[in-house]
């Protein structure tokens, strides 16, 4: 009996070495470019706001108003949200669906600004903490994103990669568009 099931055992946890090791390899990636290409500050995209700061800064928010969606949603589809039966509505899976396409979106332009115009930044323990998240907030949505396609991963899976990057971009929010927010003398928008 404990033969036949090693192989059924061996297979998941082969499938989590591998969306573990593909989340790292993204994060590390995104940190060695960002290394590696100093940036010149310029930049690139600032759409109708009046500078980068303040693009990247809304954007992040936005994002991080919509991680409350994911995780309602998520608690809901679940069953884990105080009031709701575990057969939640369908439209709560295509809200948690879209939200997250919408707060991932969000975050590419900024991730693009912070990795090309920016580079790696080590002047304070604020923004390598920042980068750190930032970068792993992709290898973990990455992770995320794998782990939804394969079968038999164990059901704590999901919801603690969705915990990991929901607390990532969280983390991202508050050393970056928080601090922003709260510092005197820059332009809002």
């Amino acid at each position: 009996m404990g033969v036949a099931q090693a192989p059924a055992t061996a297979r998941w946890q082969w499938a989590l070495a591998g969306v573990t090791g593909l989340g790292l390899a993204v994060a590390a990636t995104l940190a060695a470019y960002a290394d590696a290409h100093p940036g010149d500050g310029q930049a690139l995209l600032t759409l109708w706001f009046s500078g980068m700061l303040q693009m990247k800064s809304w954007f992040t928010t936005a994002a991080a108003l919509l991680v409350l969606v994911q995780v309602s949603s998520a608690l809901a589809m679940w069953g884990r949200l105080p009031g709701v039966r575990r057969d939640a509505p369908a439209w709560v899976a295509l809200a948690h669906r879209w939200s997250g396409v919408v707060a991932f979106l969000l975050t590419l332009p900024v991730a693009f600004q912070c990795v090309w115009s920016l580079g790696f930044e080590d002047d304070s323990p604020r923004v390598v903490l920042h980068g750190a998240a930032g970068c792993l907030f992709y290898g973990a949505f990455a992770a995320k994103m794998l782990a939804l396609r394969l079968p038999r991963l164990p059901s704590a899976v999901l919801p603690v990669l969705g915990a990991l990057v929901a607390a990532l971009l969280v983390v991202v929010w508050f050393t970056s568009a928080a601090w922003f927010f709260t510092q005197p003398g820059f332009a809002r928008v």
